[in-house]
């Protein structure tokens, strides 16, 4: 299938070898030219790292071009950060048509912001936005020319805005991704994305080792269990706007990740031990300017916290954490982050959220 990849990091190097590797033709785009020039000039070659050893994939096209990486395919696949989706769906406005598929993985709703910036823009295509509880892959950069896989995903929830596309969508993400399983709408998608969950508890409590050592590995000797107590916590919250919302199991709780007995989670069993014995995960941490605090707490988290105010649960975890993380970054998240309100969604009831969930944006 031709399936084009957008976005500069981890996961969408990861994306555009693995997809590469799997017989598909790749189109791989990156805004920074000098990137692109010298990905290029290594013959468009990535090394792609894994359980299996170390091997070379060329990507067909590498490309700074959003327009001649995405017209005419129909999955584009988008793991780049939250922060990054407005802009890239400002770039894309102009190049789709009817019956493309993106996908965040993860969203933090971004598949309603950027259909919404799509369609702001002027095009009026039947195009479907998707996003998935977590990214395809653990992987992480091994300088410019490698990124390592740890572990890939066994199930991967995905939802659908809008829903009435849901059967062509799941077609298209799982002839890609095979372990995609249905998460119903796109909020139920967003409500999945377990960044906002993991990462703000590990920072927060970790946020002192994280500014005295040069480097911390917060998924191994930052997980204590008073962390994952607060995660605990902080996941049945989630769990209960997902009811209050109508959403039924499976909800992939947290706890799952850690259990290895337990029942299978997103990257399977064992999936935490994998990523503590890779050692990728030990880095330098820039508190206040890392995508854990940036994407997952300032999108995520205070998107969590604004659905929960919307929906009238209860959330006093995850309302502490954001008010904590804003403090650290002298900022306030619930009113400057990804919101409701900052959407313009807060006004809605929930059946006429549903009812938008469904159909879709107006022409």
């Amino acid at each position: 299938m031709e399936i084009s990849v957008l976005g500069g990091g981890n996961g969408s190097h990861a994306a555009a070898a693995d997809l590469t590797a799997n017989g598909h033709n790749v189109r791989f785009w990156r805004r920074n030219s000098e990137a692109v020039s010298r990905l290029c000039a290594s013959d468009n070659s990535l090394a792609l790292k894994d359980a299996s050893g170390s091997r070379q994939v060329r990507i067909a096209v590498v490309t700074d071009d959003i327009g001649k990486a995405v017209t005419g395919a129909p999955l584009i696949v988008c793991p780049a950060p939250a922060t990054a989706q407005a802009d890239i769906a400002k770039a894309l406005a102009p190049h789709l048509a009817d019956g493309q598929v993106i996908f965040l993985p993860p969203g933090t709703f971004g598949s309603y912001l950027m259909a919404k910036i799509i369609r702001d823009a002027g095009n009026t295509a039947d195009i479907t936005c998707a996003e998935a509880g977590t990214l395809p892959y653990l992987a992480r950069m091994h300088g410019p020319g490698e990124v390592a896989v740890t572990t890939r995903a066994t199930r991967l929830p995905v939802g659908i805005f809008p829903l009435k596309n849901r059967h062509q969508a799941l077609d298209v993400i799982r002839a890609a991704y095979p372990a995609v399983e249905d998460a119903g709408n796109g909020l139920s998608g967003a409500l999945m994305n377990a960044g906002p969950i993991i990462h703000p508890p590990l920072i927060t409590m970790n946020a002192g080792p994280i500014e005295h050592f040069e480097h911390w590995d917060i998924h191994n000797e930052g997980t204590q269990p008073a962390v994952r107590r607060v995660t605990d916590r902080l996941d049945a919250e989630r769990i209960a706007v997902r009811e209050a919302l109508g959403y039924g199991p499976p909800h992939f709780p947290l706890a799952d990740h850690y259990n290895a007995e337990g029942e299978e989670w997103m990257y399977g069993n064992l999936a935490h031990e994998k990523l503590t014995d890779s050692g990728d995960w030990r880095e330098n941490l820039v508190l206040t300017e890392h995508r854990y605090m940036r994407e997952d707490v300032a999108m995520g988290l205070a998107f969590l916290v604004s659905v929960a105010d919307w929906a009238g649960v209860p959330a006093p975890t995850a309302t502490g954490l954001l008010a904590v993380c804003s403090a650290i970054c002298s900022d306030d998240f619930r009113k400057s982050g990804r919101t409701l309100e900052n959407l313009g969604l807060a006004g809605f009831s929930i059946s006429e959220m549903h009812s938008l969930l469904q159909t879709g944006l107006a022409l």
